[in-house]
């Protein structure tokens, strides 16, 4: 091995060994939506969070819905026919390239995931797909994955991508880090590339709601599925410079509805914001 090869290796290192005994972020989500990839350390830690949080369930749903909305304007507005997921987790209902691929199926889809489990059920899903990959890189390195050469022949960077953050940045603990892995997403696409961001949000007033991201923040610090409940202020500089579209950094259930609410409003859906934003 080349001392080039020895210093990636150092810094990009493989995947540990699965750990089936211990939770997994993207076995937890699965279990959130419903789905059957999941164990039950996974279905353990979901009954935990319902315990602080009851109506965690339907937040994870109510996240999924909005997402979809965002992609559905991209690729039938904005007329975006590349996309990257980053930290995608595990396929579930409506994956991003089936929701792209119902109105335009030549449309590019890339998932980026390191973890060994998302990637094995992916490539798996996506055998047969010739239009939507996987990718084993690091989301948190942006300068490095954006000139990963087998990324760089599926997506072409000098066209418009649409670049999928979704519910990532507040699992990325060290918030340098966090504003430093959007920020050179951004830097990574050209103009006319498109950011959908979604985030955990404390709004740090002393509401209930503030007290509930805490509380969520503080019970699972130190773990393998910490996360950060962010301000308004924060998740707003990860976005300067963009143009935010209608109707801007907001709850996801204001966010273009499809129609009157259904089911009532909890204090779930007050600890999250989404936005899309264009690159001028």
């Amino acid at each position: 091995m080349t001392p080039a090869e020895r210093s990636s290796c150092e810094m990009y290192p493989r995947v540990a060994a699965l750990d089936f005994e211990a939770p997994n972020q993207a076995r937890m989500f699965d279990a959130l939506l419903g789905g059957r990839d999941n164990y039950a350390a996974d279905r353990a830690l979901v009954d935990r969070i319902a315990e602080i949080a009851p109506h965690v369930h339907e937040m994870a749903r109510d996240h999924r819905e909005w997402f979809g909305r965002a992609l559905r304007l991209l690729v039938t507005q904005r007329g975006v026919d590349q996309f990257l997921d980053l930290g995608s987790g595990l396929p579930t209902a409506d994956n991003t390239h089936q929701i792209v691929q119902r109105h335009n199926p030549e449309a590019r889809v890339v998932y980026i995931d390191t973890d060994p489990v998302v990637l094995a059920h992916g490539r798996a899903l996506l055998e047969e797909n010739e239009y939507t990959h996987m990718a084993d890189l690091d989301l948190t390195d942006p300068r490095y994955a954006s000139t990963d050469p087998d990324l760089c022949r599926k997506v072409d960077f000098e066209r418009p991508v649409a670049v999928m953050l979704c519910a990532v940045t507040g699992h990325i603990v060290d918030e340098r880090r966090a504003h430093d892995t959007v920020r050179g997403w951004i830097d990574a696409v050209p103009s006319g590339s498109f950011i959908v961001l979604s985030q955990q949000y404390d709004p740090a007033d002393g509401s209930r709601h503030s007290e509930l991201a805490q509380a969520l923040q503080a019970a699972f610090v130190g773990t393998d599925v910490a996360t950060v409940f962010r301000t308004r202020e924060v998740i707003e500089g990860y976005l300067e410079g963009l143009e935010l579209i209608d109707p801007g950094l907001t709850y996801l259930h204001e966010w273009w509805p499809d129609g009157p609410r259904q089911t009532p409003l909890t204090d779930m859906n007050y600890i999250m914001l989404g936005a899309l934003a264009r690159k001028p």
